[in-house]
């Protein structure tokens, strides 16, 4: 699962992108407009107690990849590069600016966000319209020379995202069938996509929520998920060497835990993941599937092996393990489950697979 995060110029992309990954985001690479590829932790207290808990001798966070793409500008949808990596990811993080700095120049002259957002989304949505005119196009030419019925419906469904398009609202909120989801799975078009933005606001505006409520009230009719987030703040967290000087550095700005942690959490509601774990002396493992899948599911993220396999996965609930203290009181108590291939498999549940190939 990939997270594109995109932007205007000098929003703070870069920052953001170390702060979640850890991984540094290269110069060269940026000026030579290339993207640069990292994976994020996903920080999960319920993955903490658990290992405190079974002592194993390996602990695994489940990761999200991230991607820095490229500056986006007026017009990038004539960047062929920047366009793959867009049509790539699965959800896209658009970092937008809402900090003064009179240091730090705005590509459009001041700092706006609700016309950053606009623009952005703007763009997009002239991206999947030329998307969609251009197979048209191709289709008018194909159906001179063979009308199948393909090609008619296709026709038909492209005709109905034109409709949709020109009126501004993006290609996630189109109702879809089944069998129109089925047929546009080679589609290259951005606004299919789900869309997080976060505001990158100034220190002083840590606690100050109005803004990202407003723009949240405005934007909820076309499903965009918001939250706001300091980069300036969260890169002096970063560098505090001890647990005890970050919350203490926290407290002392109103803030209870680092955004980034809230902005990964953002990133799976967006993805529409949900974790859930494996537990044992060797190993405490986090993993992350979408919601709404069924137990053999969940063993195929562990290995293909025991999907192909699967005869029923034992189920402990994390909040009755974590309220009886350990895994021997909790079955005393008649609290393991069995489920089998019907079992749809919630946020934080322990799963053991028991399969046969």
């Amino acid at each position: 699962m990939i997270i594109g995060l995109i932007g205007l110029p000098q929003v703070g992309k870069k920052t953001l992108f170390e702060l979640i990954t850890g991984h540094p985001a290269g110069e060269h690479d940026l000026a030579a407009g290339k993207t640069v590829l990292g994976s994020a932790e996903i920080a999960d207290p319920r993955f903490d107690w658990l290992s405190q808990l079974y002592q194993p001798k390996k602990n695994v966070r489940a990761r999200i990849n991230v991607e820095l793409i490229p500056n986006l500008i007026k017009g990038f949808g004539g960047n062929s590069q920047i366009l793959a990596s867009l049509n790539n990811a699965e959800a896209l993080c658009h970092v937008v600016r809402a900090f003064d700095n009179q240091s730090v120049y705005h590509v459009s002259g001041s700092v706006d966000p609700k016309r950053d957002i606009a623009e952005i989304n703007g763009e997009l949505i002239l991206n999947d319209l030329m998307f969609v005119e251009k197979r048209l196009e191709r289709i008018d030419k194909d159906m001179k020379r063979n009308k199948e019925e393909r090609l008619v419906k296709e026709k038909e469904l492209l005709l109905k995202f034109k409709d949709w398009l020109d009126q501004s609202k993006p290609l996630r909120l189109y109702p879809f069938t089944p069998e129109e989801r089925k047929n546009i799975t080679n589609y290259q078009m951005i606004t299919l996509k789900e869309m997080i933005v976060v505001l990158n606001v100034s220190e002083d505006a840590v606690k100050d929520q109005t803004l990202v409520t407003a723009l949240e009230k405005e934007y909820q009719p076309i499903r965009i998920h918001f939250m706001q987030v300091s980069a300036q703040v969260e890169s002096e967290i970063a560098k505090l060497d001890s647990p005890a000087e970050r919350k203490e550095f926290m407290e002392s700005v109103g803030i209870t835990e680092p955004a980034i942690d809230r902005l990964k959490r953002v990133c799976l509601k967006a993805l529409n993941l949900i974790p859930f774990f494996t537990v044992g002396k060797d190993e405490v493992r986090q993993w992350l599937i979408k919601a709404q899948s069924p137990a053999p599911v969940a063993a195929g993220a562990i290995h293909t092996d025991l999907e192909k396999g699967f005869i029923r996965a034992e189920t402990m609930k994390y909040d009755e393990l974590f309220e009886s203290g350990n895994e021997e009181k909790l079955h005393a108590a008649g609290k393991v489950y069995v489920k089998g291939k019907d079992y749809i498999v919630q946020d934080g549940d322990i799963l053991n697979i028991r399969f046969n190939v």
